[in-house]
């Protein structure tokens, strides 16, 4: 497995690699364990003109301060008491990022739903549902490298979407952005959040064969 750099969330639009995400694993080293899974669902935010976006208008305040670090950086924030996990793309300064909505779980499975208290599906088919699989309860990683935290990313090839879905992120229901197509998921992945059961591919999950 290759392991992605800081290289990887830059040069070219937050928009593109937030689809490239899809098929990365991510894994937390744990005292218990190593956990993670196959990133399948992703939501990209573009930053000062982008209405839904913690920068809109370039704010910058110390909650979202993590926002205007370097490529690479880790954003966390809480949401109505749930905790969210980010990747910041673009050079310092340009405040964009990739929200992380969904997991398949590959990595610590056991232990995810132990976290979770769920199994199946529903272990990380959400993005307050990943962090806690991931037993993620604190903000104590926010503003950090991907590179000096417990977390990584890589690639192993294995994981390749048959077809990416754009659609509107959810919950962005107001602002001229609200129907920007910046939400991106694996085809038919049983763990995206929301699939219809009848949308399911249960035999290889959204990822093309070998």
């Amino acid at each position: 497995m290759k392991e992605l750099t800081a290289d990887f969330f830059s040069g070219r639009p937050t928009e593109q690699i937030a689809k490239d995400l899809l098929g990365v694993t991510l894994t937390r080293k744990m005292d218990d364990g190593v956990v993670g899974g196959v990133i399948v669902e992703t939501e990209a935010y573009l930053g000062d003109q982008d209405t839904a976006a913690h920068a809109f208008g370039h704010r910058k305040s110390k909650a979202n301060a993590a926002l205007f670090s370097e490529p690479g950086t880790l954003y966390f924030y809480t949401m109505r008491g749930l905790i969210l996990m980010n990747l910041i793309c673009q050079p310092s300064g340009t405040p964009q990022g990739v929200l992380l909505r969904a997991l398949e779980p590959t990595v610590g499975t056991r232990l995810m739903e132990q976290n979770r208290h769920r199994t199946g599906i529903d272990v990380a088919n959400g993005p307050a549902k990943l962090t806690a699989a991931m037993g993620i309860d604190t903000l104590q990683y926010n503003d950090m490298l991907l590179s000096q935290s417990p977390f990584s990313l890589s690639i192993s090839g294995q994981y390749q979407p048959q077809q990416i879905v754009g659609a509107a992120r959810v919950g962005v229901s107001e602002g001229e952005w609200h129907d920007r197509q910046l939400r991106f998921y694996v085809e038919g992945n049983p763990f995206v959040s929301g699939m219809k059961k009848k949308e399911m591919d249960w035999d290889n999950h959204g990822w093309m064969k070998d």
